[in-house]
């Protein structure tokens, strides 16, 4: 594979990647993550 195709593959899976972490924020999905880590944390230390 040369340079430049890999660059333009990189470029491509970059831009997919943003395009999800927009779509799920978009749907909220962001907070319910929050959500669920606060919750995570907070029982490991015995407070929840």
């Amino acid at each position: 594979m040369s340079e430049k195709s890999k660059n333009i593959l990189a470029c491509i899976l970059i831009g997919i990647g943003l395009l999800a972490a927009v779509l799920g924020i978009l749907r909220g999905e962001a907070v319910d993550v929050l959500k669920k880590a606060t919750m995570i944390c907070l029982e490991c230390i015995g407070i929840g």
